[in-house]
């Protein structure tokens, strides 16, 4: 549902395996990766295809909701680093991360202060002129008051998805260049459908896939 748009605007090449396809678009050739929800299918699948094939580029297209309500419905925003929301312990009413039960050091590769940062975006135009915002990556999404209170009062997060950090985790890994864009299809809150800009959401991320094919 989320890459319909984009791919409706590509050259149809050739099905390469059942979650990825190749396509044509202008001078680029342009495989569109279909990973599933949620971190660890992510993780695996763009793992598995970053190891077998080099690329120029490697853009993580999807929705998002937002914490902040500066942030736009359908407006697009450049996730420039994200944080595992929920690795780590609970003791009473405390979240302890890797890093406070010394399982991880906040600088050990591939994170920077116990988030993981695109510090060298590609060199796009059309991305450059997106917002940037910081994000989570979680297996629950926030749909209740006092967890979406307590994971802003401890990360401060404009944005949360389910995929990102894991994409931006590989791409780190296998040194390929990447982006995170997301559009903001509703306010984190007590779940609200009927708030939703879905439609909206989708057409833009559609519109903004091809504006950042066409910049690189």
């Amino acid at each position: 549902m989320e890459i319909a748009p984009v791919v409706a605007k590509l050259r149809h090449d050739r099905p390469v395996t059942p979650r990825l396809e190749a396509y044509r678009y202008a001078a680029h050739d342009v495989d569109v990766l279909t990973t599933g929800v949620g971190m660890v299918a992510t993780a695996v699948w763009c793992s598995e295809r970053l190891a077998r094939e080099r690329y120029d580029v490697a853009l993580n297209l999807g929705v998002c909701g937002a914490f902040v309500p500066t942030l736009p419905l359908a407006g697009a925003v450049h996730v420039v680093s994200a944080t595992l929301a929920e690795l780590g312990a609970e003791d009473g009413d405390r979240f302890l991360s890797l890093e406070h039960l010394g399982l991880l050091g906040a600088d050990e590769f591939p994170f920077r202060a116990g988030r993981i940062v695109n510090a060298a975006p590609p060199p796009n135009a059309a991305l450059q002129g997106l917002r940037p915002v910081t994000g989570i990556t979680v297996n629950t999404v926030h749909g209740e008051d006092a967890s979406i209170a307590a994971v802003v009062e401890r990360l401060r997060p404009d944005v949360e998805s389910m995929e990102g950090a894991a994409f931006m985790y590989a791409a780190l890994v296998h040194g390929v260049p990447f982006a995170q864009v997301r559009v903001v299809s509703n306010v984190v809150e007590r779940r609200n459908r009927a708030a939703w800009k879905m439609p909206e959401s989708l057409a833009e991320l559609g519109r903004t896939a091809l504006e950042l094919l066409a910049a690189q």
